[in-house]
């Protein structure tokens, strides 16, 4: 057996240290546990914020996204969607336009962003998750249907069991003449029957209304020009298989973007702030770790003439700073076990059960979202080694420098 390790597990085992070195020990241990804990339990938790935030714009955003490089719009014909439709793992093509309008509603008025889309945009599975409630359909040439975003309902105040009320939209379009004062020559006007509310993400809630493409194309005067494409993937095909195959049958004008591209800068910053938030705990870890180096400055006072014992019997002092410095990695070595277990019960309860709610009866999810990730686990194992070890340096050095002569 390794001599440093074996009297260092002596040191950490005795019952024949003082009673304050006992329990400042302790307390160093408990410490890096509760520390440890509090990592896993705040990593968890952003882990699962980070997946409700996919989960969530997952149904409202296509699975791939394809758009224009340069502009705001592209022109399509039919052997181009073909083309593209064919792509291998490509399963439904949704064209779309989208763009700013008024709307009005029995006198409420509000601008919002009107979104246009071909037939086949339901079967791509959207509102899987939040709430979606109402006729399931876009309605027909002769009454296009809106499914409205639940905010834009609730401000333009949308009865949807009133059909005798209809849903105004007016887009801008250029006058003739700039002297003209005739409104009919300055918006574009048509008519929309509320059929459905969804609630997916506030983002979207307050400012989409979904209308059929014929409808919006007319209204907008797009012609043969779409915003963007949306695709969904065909079962037994990943996302970036596709994806590779669609950039390369485009070629560089288009851009073809998966859900976290789509809102790249959302998501970066909830890292950021999982980031940050690592950080100052491990800050705050580290301060906690100066028991640590109480408890083994004490120690080495304390064990002075077993030091010279074992200096006078031949131990080099790179020996004595190894005993030290084991003996703060087993308080680190415990307590993060400890913590890191106690970190996952607690994270596995809130996961199986819920046991902390949200208490916001309208909320998508009941309880926090959690997910373990077993990376986090290694980096706050590493962390907490480390910042141990670096309390433990000193000490160790303290007592490598004890003279034989002085003890014996």
């Amino acid at each position: 057996m390794n001599l440093s390790y074996f009297i260092a597990a002596r040191y950490f085992r005795s019952k024949k240290k003082r009673n304050f070195i006992t329990v400042l020990s302790t307390i160093s241990m408990i410490g890096v546990a509760v520390g440890t804990m509090a990592l896993v339990i705040v990593m968890s938790v952003f882990n699962g914020l980070e997946d409700l935030i996919r989960g969530l714009f997952a149904s409202f955003d296509a699975e791939l996204k394809v758009e224009a490089v340069l502009g705001k719009s592209f022109e399509v014909d039919s052997l181009w969607l073909d083309g593209i439709q064919n792509v291998e793992g490509v399963a439904v093509l949704t064209e779309v336009i989208e763009d700013n309008a008024l709307l009005d509603y029995n006198g409420n008025q509000l601008v919002a962003t009107i979104k246009g889309v071909s037939d086949n945009f339901l079967e791509q599975d959207r509102f899987s998750r939040g709430y979606f409630w109402g006729d399931t359909t876009l309605g027909n040439d002769l009454s296009p249907g809106a499914i409205m975003g639940r905010g834009v309902g609730f401000f333009l105040s949308v009865n949807l069991k009133d059909v005798n009320v209809p849903l105004k939209v007016f887009y801008p379009k250029a006058p003739r003449s700039a002297a003209t004062l005739n409104p009919n020559q300055l918006y574009s006007s048509a008519s929309l029957e509320p059929v459905a509310f969804f609630s997916v993400e506030r983002q979207f809630d307050d400012e989409y209304v979904i209308a059929p493409l014929k409808f919006t194309r007319e209204l907008l005067n797009y012609g043969n020009k779409r915003t963007s494409l949306e695709i969904k993937i065909s079962d037994g095909y990943s996302i970036d298989e596709v994806q590779e195959n669609l950039k390369a049958h485009l070629g560089p004008d288009f851009s073809v973007k998966n859900t976290d591209e789509q809102h790249a800068g959302l998501l970066r910053t909830v890292k950021l702030e999982k980031l940050f938030v690592f950080l100052t705990l491990s800050f705050i870890l580290a301060i906690a770790s100066f028991n640590i180096f109480f408890s083994l400055s004490m120690l080495a006072i304390e064990k002075k003439k077993d030091i010279a014992m074992l200096k006078a019997l031949g131990a080099k002092d790179k020996l004595i700073r190894e005993i030290f410095l084991k003996q703060g990695a087993m308080i680190a070595v415990v307590g993060a076990a400890i913590g890191l277990v106690l970190g996952f019960a607690i994270v596995w309860l809130q996961e199986s059960f819920g046991l902390v709610s949200l208490g916001i009866a309208s909320a998508v999810v009941d309880a926090y979202p959690v997910r373990m990730v077993w990376t986090d686990f290694a980096w706050i194992t590493v962390v907490v080694i480390l910042i141990t070890l670096v309390a433990s340096w000193r000490p160790a050095w303290i007592a490598s420098r004890v003279k034989t002569t002085g003890e014996l």
